[in-house]
């Protein structure tokens, strides 16, 4: 596993290879929604049409933190999340921002070190626009929220709703992932 601590310098190095293999026998899928504050992540196994949820959260960093210190706890996290489950494909979410300048830059500077970590192991990675995850899972690219979420519980066969919603996303960016590169 990936870890450090604040006085010894991180030594690791990569060795996975991606053989992916999204044709009949089955692939994990990484779903990740970034953020700064907030990072889902939702990993689902796939074969054919069938989905099965295999694990999601969210990776927290503290606003008390640095910056640098952040953005590494992504990067920690992340790697050992790729390192436990082993997907075969990442589909990330891509980033709309409207108004706020100052959220787009940390938020793109977290996107930046997701990548960093997936382009470390040679995942395939993914990118979907808000609209092409909702339109993926509820069949409508102008569904809210909720949808979304109820979506993916019906989708992966879930009794409830899975949360937080930064996870649900995560989930949905997977699922989306899995369809369209199978197609």
């Amino acid at each position: 596993m990936f870890s450090s601590t604040k006085d010894e310098p991180v030594s690791f190095s990569f060795v996975l290879k991606n053989n992916a293999d999204i044709t009949g026998s089955g692939i994990r899928v990484l779903g990740i929604d970034p953020g700064f504050a907030h990072t889902g992540f939702g990993v689902i196994e796939c074969n054919l049409n069938k989905y099965r949820l295999v694990d999601y959260g969210e990776i927290k960093t503290l606003s008390c933190d640095s910056n640098s210190e952040r953005l590494f706890k992504i990067f920690c996290n992340l790697y050992d999340i790729i390192h436990e489950y082993k997907p075969g494909l990442v589909g990330i979410e891509e980033l709309f921002f409207a108004k706020n300048a100052s959220s787009a830059m940390v938020v793109s500077q977290a996107k930046g070190v997701i990548e960093c970590v997936v382009g470390a192991f040679k995942l395939p990675l993914f990118h979907y626009t808000p609209n092409e995850i909702k339109k993926a899972v509820t069949g409508s690219s102008k569904s809210d929220k909720i949808s979304v979420q109820q979506g993916v519980k019906f989708l992966l066969g879930l009794k409830s709703v899975p949360e937080p919603d930064h996870a649900a996303d995560a989930l949905a960016a997977a699922i989306t992932c899995y369809n369209n590169t199978r197609l």
